[in-house]
């Protein structure tokens, strides 16, 4: 009998094996990808050609959590919004519906990691939560929400970017952390969060700054104790454009959901016009921003996707919403018209790729981060890394390209 059962188990594996994958091959085969569609949906369709589960886009090997899907998810809803078409939303749903268990429980995440990455793939819980109006989606929520309010701090107040960086603030955990948050205060708390949300920018920008060229350093350790930390001020030695790409991308996505009457959001939308302007100053003569923002073509720099995409996003939404002059929309064209003629390959089938992505950058760990110029340049560049197509869909839809 216990034969028999191990053999009908095994039978059944295989054949939901095989069905997953003739499911797979048969989405792989109805997607076209015409030239005529806008850029924003013949990336999402390249996208869902090679990884028909939205869990398979950077070469995963099984479901996970992760900041980078959760980049991608948002970028997805944002389009579905624009167009409508379900296969966009069902895209994301199942994803969710991989990760997300029946009681909320959410795969692989724990709580006591106090990782702030962990929050962002959480923004596209409120979409899913309100088309669906599952239970499990809303616990998930909560629980991202009370890690917050456990979340270790600095003296002053900022969140830390994990607990194994204490006293750290990234440029890149403003995004991981303060969209959702805003969100989720303007939806279940009357907004109660909104003065210690301004208070995470105003704390980033204040340590960050650099007065000579008005761009923010990578990071910020309150302590001064890391190696890579200037004694006097604590901050990292580089500008790293994605970094910077990321705290851009923060403001103008916490301001939707910050009232207009709030005594603080004057402020962010000056921090918003501060950074754009000095950014601004740095597009490369190709539209696009390098790697290392201030080191123009110095030997190893390169033009980099992702940051120049966060940057083209930024200045157009913040052009569109009236946080900017007009005149940033006109650079974020330029660059994005800089993306297309020297960062895209296009298939003969019609899939779209985008090159010169940086993998991954950080700060200390194992093996050690030093925040050196030679250190952003030596990281591995890719081709279609999820941080380049996330931004790129974001920017291709709010410049209607």
């Amino acid at each position: 009998m216990d034969r028999k059962k191990k053999y009908f188990g095994s039978l059944i594996v295989m054949v939901c094996l095989l069905f997953s994958f003739l499911n797979a091959t048969a989405q792989e085969k109805t997607i076209t990808i015409s030239k005529d569609l806008k850029w924003s949906e013949r990336m999402a369709l390249s996208i869902m050609k090679r990884d028909p589960k939205a869990w398979q886009i950077d070469n995963n090997e099984k479901p996970k959590w992760d900041y980078k899907l959760g980049l991608i998810m948002t970028a997805f809803e944002n389009l579905y919004s624009k167009t409508h078409n379900p296969i966009y939303f069902n895209y994301v749903k199942e994803y969710y519906e991989t990760v997300i268990n029946s009681s909320g429980d959410i795969l692989n995440y724990k709580l006591e990691d106090y990782n702030i990455d962990y929050i962002n793939a959480g923004k596209g819980l409120f979409q899913v939560y309100k088309q669906t109006n599952e239970e499990r989606y809303l616990k998930a929520m909560q629980v991202l929400r009370k890690q917050l309010e456990t979340h270790p701090r600095t003296n002053s107040g900022g969140f830390w970017h994990k607990k194994i960086y204490p006293n750290q603030m990234w440029l890149d955990g403003l995004y991981m952390g303060t969209p959702f948050y805003a969100h989720y205060t303007a939806e279940f708390e009357q907004g109660k969060g909104f003065d210690d949300i301004a208070k995470q920018f105003e704390l980033i920008r204040n340590h960050t700054l650099d007065k000579k060229t008005g761009l923010l350093f990578h990071a910020w350790d309150e302590s001064k104790k890391m190696d890579w930390a200037n004694k006097e001020t604590g901050t990292s030695p580089n500008f790293w454009s994605r970094s910077i790409g990321w705290y851009m991308m923060a403001l103008v996505d916490v301001l939707d959901y910050m009232p207009e009457n709030h005594s603080k959001r004057k402020e962010l939308v000056q921090y918003l016009n501060e950074i754009s302007k000095a950014v601004a100053k740095y597009q490369d003569k190709s539209g696009l921003w390098y790697q290392v923002t201030d080191a123009g073509n110095r030997k190893g720099n390169y033009l980099e996707a992702s940051g120049s995409e966060m940057f083209i996003y930024a200045f157009a939404k913040g052009a569109k919403k009236g946080y900017l002059p007009k005149s940033y929309k006109t650079l974020a064209e330029k660059g994005f018209d800089g993306i297309v003629k020297k960062l895209v390959t296009v298939d003969t089938d019609g899939e779209i790729h985008i090159t010169q992505v940086c993998a991954s950058a950080g700060l200390g760990g194992n093996p050690y981060r030093d925040g050196s110029y030679e250190y952003y340049i030596g990281e591995k560049i890719k081709i279609d890394n999820s941080h380049g197509l996330g931004p790129f869909i974001l920017a291709a839809i709010e410049l209607e390209k």
